[in-house]
């Protein structure tokens, strides 16, 4: 099961050939949302989705799904309709909760939808085993076990680092996932 705050989780599944057993797929997750879903998984991932039309950020356009978990913006940057994304979203969270045992999970977050410094700090406190993160910064600091510096930045934004897609295929030179996980997991 990946959790994640942007698109990595579906490109690491296609990888990997394995059915989408999370819903944190094509759904995009501003930093303090995120930290707030990690901080009180069980309760947020029991709630029903709320589509909505407005974001509270400003600086993104909405072309897609938008939905609330209580209070949690959920931006389903890749799904046409809303009923597709809740339909998908109601699937994978059904068959990611068949797991119960969060230590066979996997944590990862981003810069890519604005994680701010003190996000990945808020992060590495977290009581999750599996924990990874990319970002531009180095952050040695905060002591992030499993964190990646990316040197390869978004060309339109210059701030954060690519979207999940692109991150998934550039996180080869900064680690071997395979091996990763397969120690996360083993």
């Amino acid at each position: 099961m990946i959790v994640c705050d942007n698109c990595w989780a579906g490109s690491v599944y296609q990888w990997i050939e394995r059915p989408y057993n999370s819903p944190f797929i094509s759904i995009g997750f501003y930093g303090d949302c995120y930290i707030k879903l990690l901080s009180n998984f069980d309760y947020y991932m029991a709630l029903p989705l709320k589509f909505i039309t407005k974001s509270k950020y400003k600086n993104r356009e909405i072309t897609y799904p938008l939905a609330l978990l209580g209070d949690i913006e959920l931006h389903f940057t890749h799904y046409k309709t809303e009923e597709e994304a809740n339909t998908k979203w109601t699937r994978r969270t059904a068959r990611m909760l068949e797991e119960t045992n969060r230590d066979n999970y996997i944590f990862m977050i981003s810069d890519a939808w604005y994680a701010t410094e003190q996000n990945f700090k808020d992060f590495e406190a977290l009581p999750l085993k599996n924990k990874i993160s990319f970002s531009i910064h180095e952050y040695k600091h905060l002591n992030l076990k499993n964190h990646y510096q990316v040197l390869e930045i978004d060309k339109n934004f210059k701030d954060r680092v690519p979207n999940g897609v692109k991150l998934f295929k550039i996180n080869f030179i900064y680690m071997n996932l395979y091996k990763w996980i397969k120690e996360c997991l083993s």
